[in-house]
């Protein structure tokens, strides 16, 4: 049966390890970068291109045709000068059609360090159950490397529920070997199953939304397999590889 490892920060991320052996990859930051990425994707998003820090994303944006794409983007969970702020509830009026250019303080890093890995997922609350029934094909040998992206170093509450509940799905849809890491997701998350908007208002960066009345976007965080679309990171972009039926 297939092993599922997690991770509970980008930091723990070993870019030489995941080219070792047979590991796919599915990475969440759910306040708000794998929100945004999945909800835009939703809304008819063409794509998103995750990038480092505000200056790759602008220096990519002058390769665009006026009108073509969104440039959103956040550091330590504060606008960025020129940028949207990427928050799903806000992008969704203008996304539909273009390329979304997205820098975050962890998730959009996260995602550039597992891509060396065989496949990278991107999941949130919305798609979990989808990504859940894709991984639940994954051949017995491989590894699904689950990262929480956290939040410049530390445990993030409301990753550590969304890895739970991701897990939750997983165990739902087939066997698996989970280490002490993905359990202790998993019990957490159904110890606290129907908790997840108090937890993401009282974790560090829903506090910090919630001071920016952004109620909209951790109402749309919560959202539990509203989606069935499957976003995977090729060639530096994310699309939509599948929607399933969940």
């Amino acid at each position: 049966m297939a092993k599922i490892h997690l991770l509970v920060k980008k930091e723990d991320i070993s870019e030489e390890k995941i080219l070792e052996g047979n590991k796919v990859a599915v990475v969440l930051d759910i306040l708000l970068a794998t929100t945004t990425i999945v909800s835009a994707l939703k809304d008819g998003a063409k794509e998103v291109i995750p990038v480092l820090n505000s200056s790759e994303a602008s220096d990519l944006a002058e390769n665009f045709m006026h009108g073509t794409c969104l440039l959103a983007g956040e550091l330590d969970a504060k606008p960025i000068d020129g940028f949207l702020y990427p928050s799903p509830t806000l992008i969704r009026e203008n996304v539909k059609g273009k390329t979304l250019i997205l820098s975050t303080t962890n998730g959009t890093v996260a995602l550039r360090k597992a891509a060396s890995a065989k496949k990278v997922y991107v999941a949130s609350i919305l798609n979990n159950p989808a990504v859940a029934e894709t991984l639940a094909n994954v051949e017995e040998e491989q590894t699904v490397l689950i990262i929480c992206s956290g939040n410049s170093g530390e445990l993030s509450l409301e990753d550590f529920y969304g890895s739970g509940h991701l897990i939750d799905c997983l165990v739902k849809a087939g066997q698996h070997e989970l280490t002490d890491a993905a359990k202790a997701a998993m019990y957490f998350y159904r110890g606290q199953e129907h908790a997840g908007y108090e937890i993401f208002v009282n974790s560090y960066v829903g506090r910090l939304l919630e001071k920016y009345d952004q109620h909209p976007d951790l109402k749309l965080a919560v959202s539990k397999g509203i989606t069935s679309i499957v976003p995977i990171l090729k060639n530096g972009k994310v699309v939509i590889e599948t929607a399933c039926t969940v």
